[in-house]
């Protein structure tokens, strides 16, 4: 039997590129007007087909009927993400990278990319400017809106606390909620070795990404020390962190996009997730006789966990198991999870049958309607925390005579 669990939590890692057939045009060649972004990506994704020695991916737009669902990674974070859910095989959304960066742009793995601030950073990127980020942002304005119009649900990731991600990132989400989008935020904190400057910017970033977002999940990689194994390789360690923001985006979209036993509606999704603040992610997957209830007691009671789900508002889960998933086992999470919630919790879930979990259960929560405050435990807190003055210094023993010091 082997249980694994990655769990993350909410209320605070990670490219704008196109692919060309010649990579030596100039920079003003690989910029893409709002007009035209479509017609470029369906040409490059023709050409795509015919050629069997290409290496990139296509985007996968979902069919009319279904709900749009985009991810739009914001910064070189972001870019990352995007990058490590397209290599996963995440489908039926379209993904989007925007950055200051145009060199940063050549890796990404999605034919939509949208460079941004082109006047203000010439390219260059923000220099971990978030001010700057914003700048871009403003100045394409135009080109970021044709990205999130005529979408249902965007997810917009991030890697918080450098420049182009922090800057960006709140305003791709006002332009998305003020369309009528769903928009859905998940992004990471930094890690506490990446240094003050950059935390401090993260927190404001996050603050301002919240007012923007219906349901905001941050991922706090410094709680990935409590899962990686000691001596886990530095560049491991950020991969993780990739993947933790790729298991948040498909945690939510195979509900809506993936035929299953039990299907959900976009419509019921919006329902929880509508204007509900912070969010708990939760991953849970097991194998072995009790691998139902030990995957979904995993995915809400992990290291990263900080929160207990009785105190969500709405939860929507999503099981995915190999084609011997048995009612019961179905039944068995169901039962854990809502005797864990509280019962005026408004709950759904979806469960998908998936070949590559042949002899185990995954099990994703993702649990709304926290506020700030209840989302901190051991000394982290998506509030403006890193930048409290430090407590003064004990009085000397002969002073102390009651009060706070002296007890």
């Amino acid at each position: 039997m082997a249980t694994t669990s990655t769990v993350m939590k909410s209320s605070a890692m990670m490219n704008c590129s196109q692919q060309q057939q010649q990579r030596s045009s100039s920079l003003s060649s690989r910029r893409i007007s709002s007009s035209s972004k479509r017609s470029i990506g369906v040409s490059l994704n023709r050409r795509k087909q015919n050629s069997s020695s290409s290496s990139r991916k296509e985007t996968v737009v979902v069919s009319a009927s279904s709900a749009k669902i985009k991810v739009v990674g914001c910064g070189g974070g972001g870019g990352n993400a995007v990058n490590r859910m397209i290599e996963a095989g995440v489908s039926g959304v379209e993904f989007w990278v925007v950055n200051t960066d145009a060199q940063a742009l050549v890796n990404a793995q999605t034919v939509n990319v949208c460079q941004i601030g082109e006047q203000v950073t010439r390219g260059l990127g923000c220099g971990g400017n978030p001010e700057l980020g914003e700048v871009a942002a403003n100045e394409s304005r135009d080109k970021l809106n044709e990205i999130v119009k005529g979408s249902d649900l965007v997810f917009i990731t991030a890697g918080m606390g450098g420049g182009t991600g922090s800057g960006s990132a709140p305003v791709v989400a006002r332009m998305s909620k003020e369309a009528g989008n769903l928009t859905v935020g998940v992004v990471t904190y930094p890690f506490s070795f990446e240094g003050r400057r950059r935390i401090v910017q993260a927190t404001e970033a996050i603050d301002a990404l919240r007012k923007n977002v219906d349901t905001l999940i941050v991922i706090p990689n410094d709680r990935l020390l409590d899962v990686c194994p000691e001596g886990t390789p530095l560049q491991e360690a950020f991969l993780l962190a990739d993947d933790v923001l790729r298991q948040g985006v498909q945690g939510i979209s195979d509900i809506i996009t993936v035929s299953g036993l039990v299907n959900v509606d976009f419509a019921d999704v919006k329902t929880v997730m509508k204007d509900s603040g912070t969010a708990m992610l939760g991953v849970g997957v097991s194998s072995g006789k009790n691998r139902a209830e030990e995957a979904a007691v995993a995915a809400m009671s992990a290291p990263l966990v900080e929160n207990s789900i009785d105190k969500a508002t709405g939860i929507v889960f999503n099981i995915s198991g190999g084609p011997d998933m048995t009612l019961q086992e179905i039944n068995t999470i169901s039962e854990v999870v809502t005797d864990m919630a509280d019962p005026s919790a408004n709950v759904i879930f979806g469960a998908v049958v998936d070949d590559k979990f042949s002899g185990q259960i995954s099990v994703t929560i993702i649990a709304t309607g926290f506020t700030p405050a209840m989302t901190q435990r051991g000394g982290f807190s998506f509030e403006a925390q890193e930048q409290a003055p430090p407590p003064p210094p004990q009085q000397p023993p002969q002073q102390k005579r009651g009060g706070f010091f002296g007890r």
